[in-house]
């Protein structure tokens, strides 16, 4: 029996690390509407999260304190060299109701030449989620793409200081 040909066969999963656990989880869980999953007791606090795939489910790991904490005794904020996770998702027009109800910033965006609509939002911790969406397959207005709207690459909109205090 041959060794098979070296390959990715797709993302394992993305690991954010938390000052605030439980308004990450609030994030992930009340506006991805991703859901709890299993994990095993590493000896700190942290969180797993379910996202819904053909074939299982990716996760999504939450992790502080222990190796989650820099030098300064606190997790890094932002999303350093890594500039956003992506998501495919459904349901566009609810996304934005979810981010009003809950007093998120967020920005919209149409991806040339395609049919691809995006939603970007940032995490408690600061790391940049984009929402892709087949816009062929949507019902009403598409991306917002006026000034202060659109999604402008490489151009942060994250405020800690004004991030809404989310709750589960």
């Amino acid at each position: 029996m041959s060794e098979t040909a070296p390959m990715v066969a797709g993302l394992f999963h993305v690991a954010v690390k938390t000052n605030d656990l439980a308004a990450t989880t609030a994030f992930y869980v009340t506006i991805l509407g991703l859901r709890e999953a299993p994990r095993p007791d590493f000896g700190y606090p942290g969180a797993w999260f379910a996202v819904p795939l053909p074939g299982g489910p990716a996760i999504l790991h939450i992790y502080a304190g222990g190796p989650a904490l820099g030098a300064e005794g606190r997790a890094p904020s932002g999303t350093a060299a890594i500039d956003h996770v992506s998501l495919a998702c459904r349901g566009y027009h609810g996304f934005i109701a979810r981010f009003r109800a809950a007093g998120l910033a967020w920005r919209e965006f149409l991806v040339p030449g395609t049919t691809l609509w995006q939603l970007f939002v940032y995490d408690p911790s600061g790391v940049q989620c984009e929402l892709t969406f087949e816009g062929a397959a949507r019902s009403g207005p598409g991306p917002d793409m006026s000034p202060g709207r659109a999604y402008v690459a490489g151009s942060s909109f994250f405020e800690a200081a004004a991030y809404p205090a989310l709750t589960g």
